[in-house]
C-alpha cells in the first residue's frame, strides 16, 4: 500500500432490506431464510483521500447473498454506485477506499463479502437524513433505485428514535450506534437486481474510518 494516500471518512450508513424487523446480520446472525437482499447507502459527511476532499458524497450498493455475512457468506453478488458529482480525483479515490484497496474497515469487511460484482455506474445519488434521525432516504436516479425507512417508534419509546449501541455484526465496525428503522420504500430494478417491497428492515449506523492500516 506504498502508494496509498493517508485517508479518513465521517458519515452515516443505512439499509432496507428484506428481512423482518430487526435485521439479523446486525446481531452477527444469519437472514431469514438464510438469504438477504437490499440497498447499502453510504452518505459522507467529512472525508478526505489525501488533500481531496470527500465531503457530501455518496456510495450505494445493491447486494445479495446466502448464510453468515460474518462467516463466509455464498453467492455474494453486488453492483455498486457511486457520486456523479465527484471529479475525477475524487472517483478514484472513492474506489480506492470503497474497494479496500486504501486498507481500513472496508478492507476488513470486503474480505468477508467476497463474490461476483455484476455492475457499477456513477449515478445521481441524492440522500436525505432527518437531523433527528426520524427518517432517512435515498434514491439512485435514472436507475430506478429507492430506499426509505422511518425509524421505529411505539407506545413506550416516548417519542424517541431506537438505538443500539454495541452491536456484534455492525455493518460499519465497532463503535456505530445504530438507530433502527422500518422501511417505507425498498425498490430496486437495476442490473439484475429487482424487487418492490415495504414494511421490512432498515438501520442507520454512524461510521468513522481511517487508513490505511
Amino acid at each position: 500500500m506504498s502508494d496509498v494516500q493517508k485517508w479518513s471518512l465521517q458519515g452515516q450508513w443505512f439499509d432496507v432490506c428484506r428481512c423482518a424487523i430487526p435485521c439479523p446480520c446486525s446481531w452477527a446472525q444469519p437472514p431469514d431464510d438464510g438469504f438477504c437482499e437490499g440497498i447499502l447507502i453510504w452518505h459522507i459527511q467529512k472525508g478526505h483521500y489525501g488533500t481531496l476532499t470527500l465531503d457530501g458524497l455518496n456510495v450505494a450498493m445493491l447486494g445479495s447473498f446466502r448464510g453468515n455475512v460474518w462467516e463466509k457468506a455464498s453467492d455474494f453478488k453486488d453492483a455498486i454506485f457511486m457520486d456523479e458529482r465527484a471529479d475525477d480525483g475524487q472517483r478514484a479515490a472513492l474506489q480506492t477506499v470503497f474497494s479496500g484497496h486504501a486498507g481500513g474497515w472496508p478492507k476488513r469487511f470486503g474480505e468477508l463479502v467476497q463474490g461476483e460484482h455484476v455492475g457499477f455506474a456513477f449515478a445521481p445519488i441524492e440522500v436525505q437524513i432527518a437531523p433527528d434521525l426520524s427518517t432517512w432516504k435515498a434514491e439512485i436516479r435514472g436507475h430506478d433505485v429507492l430506499a426509505a425507512a422511518e425509524a421505529l417508534m411505539g407506545p413506550t419509546s416516548d417519542g424517541k428514535v431506537t438505538k443500539i449501541h454495541n452491536l456484534p455484526g455492525a455493518e460499519t465496525g465497532p463503535g456505530g450506534v445504530a438507530t433502527w428503522g422500518r422501511a417505507t420504500t425498498d425498490r430496486a430494478n437495476a442490473f439484475g437486481f429487482k424487487w418492490d417491497r415495504t414494511g421490512k428492515s432498515s438501520k442507520l449506523i454512524a461510521f468513522e474510518w481511517a487508513g490505511p492500516d
